[in-house]
């Protein structure tokens, strides 16, 4: 058994000189709302979900980006919208967001 049920990973990488980043499309703003979101719904800590800031995981291209654990599930999001569907459908519900599966 996994001491959690979910380990999300969230890119918060910020390059130099202008290069994409996820911290450039708003990888900090969402790893903040994802974490207090899950905060707030009581389902962080073990057994649970734990939201993590992530240096670069080397899909600059398609950020911001997440992978969530143990289901090795690859996401792009926008916004809070993006990262709520996440959160209620995949994380709570246990059905994978295909629309924004990479």
């Amino acid at each position: 058994m996994s001491y959690f049920e979910h380990h999300v990973f969230i890119c918060t990488n910020q390059r130099d000189g202008g290069e994409q980043c996820c911290n450039s499309v708003g990888g900090s703003a969402m790893f903040a709302y994802a974490k207090d979101r899950i905060g707030a719904l009581k389902k962080n800590g073990p057994g649970h979900i734990r939201i993590n800031k992530a240096g670069c995981l080397g899909r600059c291209e398609q950020g911001p980006v997440m992978v969530v654990y143990p289901d090795e599930t690859w996401y792009s999001f926008i916004d809070q919208q993006d990262i709520d569907e996440i959160i209620d459908q995949h994380l709570l519900g246990g059905k994978v967001v295909e629309r924004l599966k990479i």
